[in-house]
């Protein structure tokens, strides 16, 4: 809890974008009510596809630091979404 807001993470293993993109869509049904449902993923040998999401928040403060922390700790074929 940071200035009385609750964050949640959630991690899965995709080794398609489509399936990342369900893993996002499954979350945002999951937690309808959040303010946030910030994402990001990294898929494929080389980090060929990677994309990152600030649903709303402040361009460039909550996806792109999600991807770069992904991508920094070496995960491959991953999706994060965090809920605010």
């Amino acid at each position: 809890v940071i200035e009385k807001s609750r964050f949640i993470c959630h991690l899965s293993r995709v080794s398609t974008e489509q399936e990342a993109q369900e893993f996002i869509q499954k979350i945002k049904k999951q937690h309808w009510n959040a303010t946030h449902n910030c994402s990001a993923y990294v898929i494929g040998e080389n980090d060929h596809i990677q994309k990152a999401n600030d649903d709303g928040e402040p361009s460039g403060t909550a996806g792109v630091p999600m991807l770069e922390v992904l991508k920094k700790r070496g995960l491959k074929d991953t999706c994060a979404v965090v809920t605010r």
